[in-house]
């Protein structure tokens, strides 16, 4: 199994590490075991980095994914009511978990800069990843400027000039609707050089509307330029993120990959530029799976960029989804 320092190590190639982990958890992982026994690949198949079979996202609603038969020290869950059935990831090494988030931020925003997070609707989920990534971000803060903005309020605006007087960089995350909520309260002007970044949730409780409108919505009302206006890709059953910080493109952290894959036949990657499911490889998620077919639509270009484009319909959900189920 690999160890935290080799997972963040930049001297081990991505490939590698990749192979490593894909030989633990076809041995280890019981239910990824037997999703690969049902495709009829060998654990022990000398797969290249676009190959690997990835795990519908779903199993992680139905199944135990994981490589331990300890508990966890942690679970994130996916949003929803409690009659809803619900993601749950298992968190056995909050170390490793930690690590990926903060050096992941890091690589896109370096130094230490004030993180403000506004998050209604998520701060009541106690096992949400969001916030506990945030809540990772907000504890580095060594002014104690970083914050949870309560909910309901207009952002402060003595708290503004003091992150201002720092002469550190503002980053406020939120998601979608409640950063819209935030504007609609009062329109305010950030301190120069600040950047908004929303982390997904198009749907607001009046309509869904699209990542152009609502990046120019939030420009106006925070009162920063356009290209300020970041996005971040992320979710409870992954524990690395990807950051878009110019023209929708989204770029992956250093532990994670991003493929797009064909709706009828999930082992063919598409062509740059050809629709599909995403599909991702996050070495941070050693204990769990590492190879994971999401729910969500998207389109990569030829150096490894990608946009998401929404989620996968459900008729579309063809191919290997079913393999899980079977014994």
């Amino acid at each position: 199994m690999l160890s935290n320092e080799e997972i963040f190590s930049s001297d081990i190639p991505f490939e590698t590490k990749a192979a490593a982990l894909f030989r633990n958890q076809a041995s280890q992982n019981r239910l990824y075991r037997r999703f690969l026994t049902n495709l009829g690949i060998s654990p022990n198949s000398d797969l290249n980095l676009h190959r690997y079979p990835l795990l519908p996202i779903r199993a992680f609603r139905e199944r135990r994914v994981t490589t331990s038969e300890k508990p966890p020290k942690l679970l994130f869950k996916s949003s929803g009511t409690q009659s809803m059935k619900r993601s749950v990831h298992e968190i056995f090494d909050l170390e490793l978990a930690r690590k990926a988030a903060v050096q992941g931020f890091e690589q896109f925003y370096p130094g230490t800069p004030v993180v403000w997070a506004y998050t209604p609707g998520y701060l009541e989920y106690r096992e949400s990843s969001l916030v506990w990534m945030l809540q990772q971000l907000i504890d580095r803060d060594p002014q104690n400027l970083s914050r949870f903005i309560p909910l309901g309020q207009p952002l402060d605006k003595g708290q503004m000039a003091s992150a201002a007087d720092s002469n550190r960089q503002l980053i406020l995350f939120g998601a979608a609707f409640g950063l819209l909520d935030l504007i609609e309260l009062e329109k305010v002007k950030l301190p120069t050089g600040s950047v908004v970044i929303e982390t997904g949730g198009m749907k607001t409780r009046r309509r869904e509307i699209g990542r152009d409108e609502l990046h120019s919505r939030l420009a106006d009302g925070f009162g920063i330029p356009r290209e300020d206006i970041h996005s971040e890709y992320g979710m409870c059953e992954l524990l690395s993120q990807a950051y878009s910080t110019e023209g929708g493109w989204f770029r992956t952290t250093a532990t994670m990959r991003v493929t797009i894959h064909d709706g009828d036949d999930p082992l063919k990657i598409c062509r740059p530029g050809q629709e599909g499911r995403i599909g991702v490889v996050d070495l941070a998620n050693r204990d769990s799976c590492s190879f994971v077919l999401t729910g969500d639509r998207g389109v990569a270009d030829e150096n490894g960029r990608f946009q998401v484009l929404g989620r996968w319909s459900p008729e579309d959900m063809r191919g290997c989804n079913f393999l899980i189920d079977r014994d």
